[in-house]
């Protein structure tokens, strides 16, 4: 029987034996950020250090990472929280080796409180450092991170029609796609603001908030629509492979991030002070894909989007509608860059290690080009260096993530 699509998603993302509950995790599907390098979670490490530094050094610092996996990002971080590694090659410092940090506070491997965020149950070799639970806790004074998280926040998608935009149904074991109701007056007035119509030209209603950045915001190619997961296979939305369900005939669909927005925004919510960041490839106003970007993921291919459960269903994130919705929660202006800048901005700029390097010391500068190569991947425009860093600060002045 036709449903909403998002309630198609969320049976088969968080269901009983959904896709992200049952089985080893979705790091057996696909390859995100987390996965790609270690020195992800070290560039993340760097930010957690200054967020602490604008708090004052509190007590505790947590660092929360919501939609966790199977706790991947957590233990890895865990494992840094006492070392800080250079990202291109420097020399290791403990964190402990600080004087200032010495002598005024404990330093931050002693204060810091990991907590993952994800339905799945508890994987039996997590560390029992990082706590698991499967709602976002309160009173957050640190970091929360959502890297990927929002792209599968179950939404629903509608098709512009001679009367309007209406709903698409889908039937969950098959994925065809039907015609429903019109939409609500609520997603409505989403779509008029932040996905335009046919009729409709790009205007100012999606510009970002006093004091937002961005960079290359008004270019097509850099929007992240190109670096969805990387996977083997084609990079364009599942439903123009053979062998895809038809959907009904329209040439403008669009992917309502009003759940999006109001999830991010209760994410923020729960912070007192701190961090809100989130990693994940999506599009801005101006330059929303006509066709729409659900797809599915599925042994590291790309794979129709059909909800039964067996395969990962995401669609990319509207982030300047979600920046909104968060800034509009925590008062304070947003930072949007994309991960390229982000990355750079915390030291990781996948630089070649100068080739004399070879002849004084061949196997440090094999080591060092190997360094680099994984920083290369996690800052290639077209990949994972084309996803969006959403920073949204809570009570702390952090100014943008830019390059030094």
């Amino acid at each position: 029987m036709p449903i909403l699509w998002r309630d198609a998603m969320a049976s088969a993302l968080y269901g009983p034996g959904g896709f992200f509950v049952a089985g080893a995790g979705p790091a057996d599907h696909f390859r995100t950020s987390v996965h790609a390098s270690p020195a992800f979670a070290t560039a993340l490490l760097r930010l957690i250090t200054e967020v602490d530094a604008a708090l004052g050094h509190p007590d505790r610092l947590d660092v929360v990472d919501v939609g966790a996996g199977r706790g991947e990002l957590l233990q890895t971080l865990l494992v840094s929280a006492g070392v800080a590694v250079g990202v291109s090659g420097e020399p290791a410092r403990s964190l402990r080796d600080e004087p200032s940090l010495v002598a005024a506070r404990p330093p931050l491997a002693d204060r810091v409180r990991f907590t993952a965020v994800e339905y799945a149950d508890r994987p039996e070799n997590l560390p029992e450092e990082i706590n698991w639970t499967a709602e976002i806790p309160t009173r957050i004074t640190g970091v929360l991170l959502a890297t990927e998280w929002l792209d599968n926040v179950p939404l629903d998608v509608a098709v512009h029609t001679e009367d309007g935009w209406r709903y698409l149904l889908v039937d969950p074991e098959t994925g065809a796609e039907t015609l429903g109701d019109p939409v609500s007056s609520a997603d409505h007035d989403w779509l008029t603001k932040w996905w335009p119509s046919p009729e409709a030209s790009p205007g100012a209603d999606g510009a970002p908030s006093p004091g937002a950045t961005w960079s290359d915001a008004t270019s097509g190619s850099e929007s992240g629509f190109r670096a969805a997961r990387p996977a083997q296979g084609s990079s364009l939305t599942a439903r123009s492979r053979p062998g895809c369900p038809e959907t009904p005939h329209s040439d403008h669909r669009a992917e309502i991030g009003r759940t999006r927005d109001e999830a991010w925004a209760e994410a923020v919510q729960k912070i007192e002070q701190g961090l809100a960041l989130a990693v994940d490839y999506g599009h801005l106003r101006e330059s929303r894909p006509i066709d729409g970007t659900l797809t599915g993921y599925r042994g590291g291919r790309q794979v129709p989007p059909v909800p039964d459960g067996s395969s990962d269903v995401t669609a990319h994130v509207a982030m300047d509608s979600v920046a909104s919705a968060g800034a509009a929660v925590a008062r304070c202006a947003y930072s949007l860059v994309l991960q390229r800048e982000a990355l750079r901005a915390l030291g990781a700029d996948g630089g070649r290690p100068p080739l004399s390097l070879a002849g004084t010391d061949p196997v440090g500068y094999v080591r060092a080009l190997a360094a680099a190569s994984a920083v290369a991947e996690l800052t290639d425009p077209a990949g994972l260096g084309g996803h969006w860093w959403l920073r949204q600060p809570v009570g702390i002045p952090l100014g943008p993530a830019v390059a030094r």
